[in-house]
């Protein structure tokens, strides 16, 4: 009995390897040609398909899938075209089934959808200069009702504060528990919507008071970096290309966009504002900021800041981190985190 046992072990690996070894041969029979397809496209490109037949198969019919959505059918191996428009920027993945002699295989590659056109370079006017607390992580950054509210960062060290943007100084200030690493925030419906960077927790204050309303969990699994909103939604970076659209009431990340310019994804999005319909966006470790259509992620201009960045004093700053919009001046407040200033700017193109 343990003889046979044995045997027939060994003839089941041997089938098992028999059956994978024809699968794999089968998917060596097709190929979608590489040389007629760009690693990047943009939406006004069509992305041309064919079959590459390495075995001389009589391939009945070819149905092609972008993103597992059926996109084109064509008879026999002949070639078909799509274009990429109202696709999220991003990685595309492209998969053809190819249906021949009662069988079928499929076989994939994968191109990237950038924004269609280069972003703008933005220039600026300094308004005013102010005092900023060298001592402050900024992570969130948020004009409310004349009141500049910041949000830092660090552990033991985070807290959420109202300021005298003109002095620097805070004047009502609430704590974080030890645990958290404070990060972005935004005001909707009276309310302060804070994140935290890797607690998976959000909580949410009374505007006016800083009392604590409730903590929320995020319902996906992100980090907490930049927060904005266009009094409806919340939008919520997390440290890559993405920024994550949250219904304010159930605290769920229902959409995202994936941040492009024409070349390349732009990653390690940051502190966010939302200004006159676009979100304008630091990313980490650069002193520039990306002015980003919300509907498509694309970035349609860049603001350099690196001239403001020299004029911080202290040894002790790190990267520009912090944005707040001034409607009725129309200027905007930036500052980083442990800068010894904040700058009021005027964009202008």
């Amino acid at each position: 009995m343990r003889k046979y046992n044995i045997l027939v072990t060994i003839l089941l690996g041997l089938t098992i390897v028999s059956c994978d070894d024809t699968q794999q041969e089968k998917e060596s029979y097709f190929s979608i040609n590489e040389t007629i397809l760009k690693p990047k496209f943009n939406s006004t490109e069509e992305v041309n398909l064919e079959i590459i037949n390495n075995k001389n198969k009589t391939i009945d019919s070819v149905v092609y899938f972008i993103n597992n959505e059926r996109v084109k059918s064509v008879k026999g191996s002949g070639k078909s075209s799509f274009n990429l428009k109202g696709r999220k920027l991003g990685y595309q993945n492209l998969k053809a089934l190819v249906y021949f002699d009662n069988d079928t295989v499929s076989t994939r590659k994968r191109i990237e959808l950038v924004a269609d056109n280069a972003p703008s370079l933005l220039k600026y006017d300094i308004v005013n200069t102010y005092d900023h607390d060298i001592n402050a992580f900024t992570e969130g950054y948020e004009l409310y009702r004349d009141t500049l509210i910041e949000s830092t960062g660090q552990n033991g060290k985070s807290y959420i504060a109202k300021i005298d943007y003109k002095t620097g100084k805070s004047f009502k200030k609430v704590d974080l528990e030890q645990q958290y690493f404070g990060e972005g925030i935004t005001v909707i419906n009276d309310k302060i919507y804070q994140l935290t960077w890797q607690n998976a927790t959000g909580f949410i204050y009374d505007a006016n008071t800083l009392k604590k309303i409730k903590s929320f969990t995020y319902d996906k699994k992100v980090e907490g970096w930049g927060m904005t909103n266009d009094g409806t939604f919340i939008y919520h970076s997390d440290g890559t290309e993405k920024i994550w659209k949250m219904d304010p009431e159930t605290q769920k990340l229902i959409d995202f966009v994936n941040v492009y310019t024409n070349d390349s994804k732009i990653k390690s999005v940051n502190e966010l504002e939302w200004i006159d319909g676009k979100i304008y966006g630091n990313i980490w470790q650069k002193d520039a900021i990306a002015v980003i259509n919300p509907e498509t992620g694309a970035v349609e201009s860049v603001l350099d800041l690196s001239g403001l960045r020299a004029k911080v004093t202290n040894k002790e700053a790190e990267v520009l981190n912090g944005i707040a919009y001034n409607k009725k001046t129309k200027t905007l407040f930036v500052t980083g985190k442990n800068w010894n200033k904040t700058f009021e700017i005027r964009v202008k193109n």
